[in-house]
């Protein structure tokens, strides 16, 4: 799949907490092109999670338009937006989140299945990103049986596996000691790059930013290029 193109102009997000209104994203204009890989930075508390969870349909604007691919995401019906984010957006947190009681095959067949690919394909699929991800020996073990660095290498595979058109990175790294870190981020470009994604990493290190052909920096509810 080739990459999305994303088209957000004056996105604003506002929480209100009794009296209080917090100002976290204040009117925000951004295009990325098709398999643009940008790194986003910025102080803890600047909104760089809200916008992933905007841009990934996770969460509603106060105002504002984000389209993909020319479709005004937040004019969708649920019904819709949950078939764009299973089809054409793949999530990595830094959290993994796979599920336990699961092996690493069954934990990257999930998407597949929301999307509704039979069983054995869904299976070819997973194995084979599996594989590409360098986890080919461990189709059968399950979270608690593979190291954080495997985990996370799951984690990466199961947002991969539908072929989606942009891929959110939410600090991917974050938990990793690091050189398991640097080694889970050049398999993330590496992969993203074989599929042609809109590329988006939420990273507090300038050291893995400065891997990406553009960076942005979250301040003040505003993007700044840098």
């Amino acid at each position: 799949m080739n990459g999305v193109h994303v088209q957000i102009d004056d996105l604003v997000k506002v929480y209100q907490k009794g009296e209080q209104r917090i100002d976290v994203l204040s009117g925000i204009d951004l295009t990325l092109e098709p398999g643009d890989r940008v790194a986003v930075l910025g102080p803890s508390g600047s909104g760089k999670s809200t916008f992933l969870h905007l841009l990934g349909m996770l969460d509603h604007p106060t105002s504002g338009v984000i389209r993909l691919n020319g479709v005004d995401i937040n004019r969708q019906p649920e019904s819709v937006r949950d078939r764009l984010r299973n089809r054409s957006v793949g999530f990595v947190f830094q959290a993994h989140n796979l599920l336990i009681e699961h092996t690493a095959l069954r934990n990257v067949m999930v998407p597949c299945r929301l999307a509704g690919t039979t069983v054995p394909v869904a299976e070819q699929r997973a194995a084979a990103v599996l594989r590409a991800a360098g986890l080919g020996e461990r189709l059968s073990h399950k979270p608690g049986e593979l190291s954080g660095g495997e985990q996370q290498r799951v984690a990466l595979a199961r947002a991969l596996v539908m072929g989606p058109g942009l891929v959110l990175a939410d600090e991917p790294t974050g938990n990793l000691d690091p050189g398991t870190a640097d080694g889970v981020f050049e398999l993330m470009l590496k992969l993203n790059k074989q599929l042609g994604s809109t590329l988006v990493v939420v990273t507090h290190s300038r050291a893995l930013a400065s891997r990406f052909p553009r960076k942005l920096r979250l301040d003040r509810g505003q993007f700044e290029e840098t």
